[in-house]
């Protein structure tokens, strides 16, 4: 059996979802696989039964019980551990160490964010962490040489798996834009949870711009305030936003759909979309879900020049702003929108590799690392049944 460690729905967070759709990826291959949860302390998740541990992030001693969970466990016999700073309690997420330290079973690390200038002690925990294990999976060529060069980690450890997308059931967008109210808008849109960092800022003042020249472009943000935000501060960024929006007077212009959205809502919503914005202003942001997801719906996508964007975006899968401005935001898509040609070549390029991403075949390449795995570590073939051999 596989044990993934991570976050898990129904908390809200990115690393949730992937920690759900990868292990729904890896039953489509033949595999057990359940799930060893870590769990935000002030709050209570009604988890699904495939949770068989809950780990409460800052009490430290539950990474040790954890362990010793997982050693005892005989059916246990390999482990994926999602790797985020912050789904860990500690500093940094350092109580991870004392789960690794104290484990005797094999496992892989997906790092979700590979930092090129990391702190001292961020850059301790993510080489210790991979030091121990017998796989390391990241998203990128760019985080597979950050690992090796800068937190040491052996070549032959390392795999570069794409971050995995829905099968997006594709719709006429038109018929979506009736559906939704928005016919003859040109739409904008950007996902995820909301919160600073994300550059929204940025959207909007860029989308300030492009209606001056395209009145019908809407901007949509979907996606609701992250709850660990929410529970903090509550909704002060929102209305940060919001209050943006009229100061600029495009309160016609932008909608907040302030919601979580499953799968299916959300493919609608970007299939809909003329153009998708990724306005991240942080270079190095090594991973972007949600961008990968619109890769996937083969999106025509507009995106500041991160580290992420940069790499998937080449070979003219999308169009990358030299700054992160809103002015060179606005003047791409304001080119896309003047262009039905531009837009139809950007789109195919993104779905031609973005159909090589669904997650089915993104599990049947986590599913050839762990097998490999389990050989070297137990040498029976009839114990890989399992993972599909």
């Amino acid at each position: 059996m596989i044990l993934n460690l991570g976050t898990y729905p129904p908390k809200q967070c990115g690393i949730a979802t992937f920690s759900m759709d990868l292990r729904n990826s890896l039953l489509k291959n033949g595999n057990t696989v359940q799930i060893m949860a870590v769990s935000d302390d002030k709050s209570e998740y009604n988890y699904p039964s495939e949770v068989i541990y809950n780990i409460r992030q800052e009490e430290k001693q539950d990474y040790a019980r954890a362990a010793s969970f997982v050693n005892s466990s005989p059916e246990i016999e390999i482990l994926i551990i999602q790797h985020e700073y912050g789904i860990f309690g500690g500093s940094h997420g350092e109580y991870i160490l004392q789960f690794a330290a104290k484990l005797k079973k094999p496992y892989i690390v997906v790092c979700h964010t590979v930092l090129p200038r990391p702190r001292r002690q961020q850059k301790a925990i993510l080489k210790n962490l991979c030091s121990r294990s017998s796989a390391v999976v990241c998203m990128t060529k760019r985080s597979a040489r950050l690992l090796s060069n800068l937190y040491g980690v052996p070549k032959e450890l390392l795999n570069v798996i794409s971050h995995g997308v829905p099968e997006f059931k594709r719709h006429p967008a038109e018929e979506l834009k009736r559906k939704h109210n928005l016919s003859g808008k040109k739409l904008i849109s950007t996902f995820g949870l909301i919160g600073p960092g994300k550059g929204l800022e940025l959207g909007i003042k860029a989308m300030s711009e492009v209606v001056r020249d395209f009145p019908d472009a809407t901007y949509l943000i979907l996606g609701q305030t992250h709850p660990m935000l929410k529970k903090k501060e509550g909704e002060t960024y929102r209305i940060m936003l919001e209050n943006m929006v009229q100061e600029l007077n495009i309160e016609n212009s932008v909608i907040f759909v302030n919601r979580f959205l499953n799968d299916n809502e959300l493919g609608e919503y970007l299939h809909m979309s003329d153009i998708y914005l990724s306005p991240y202003p942080n270079p190095d942001q090594a991973v972007s879900g949600t961008m990968a997801f619109a890769i996937g719906c083969g999106k025509a996508i507009v995106s500041t020049s991160y580290a992420y964007a940069i790499e998937v975006l080449e070979n003219g899968r999308g169009l990358l702003a030299e700054t992160a401005h809103p002015e060179s935001l606005a003047n791409l898509i304001k080119k896309i929108l003047a262009d039905t040609d531009l837009q139809s070549s950007l789109e195919a390029r993104a779905y031609k590799i973005g159909k090589t991403w669904t997650w089915p075949n993104i599990g049947r390449q986590y599913s050839s690392v762990l097998a490999d795995i389990l050989k070297k570590s137990y040498g029976h073939k009839e114990q890989l049944n399992y993972v599909g051999l």
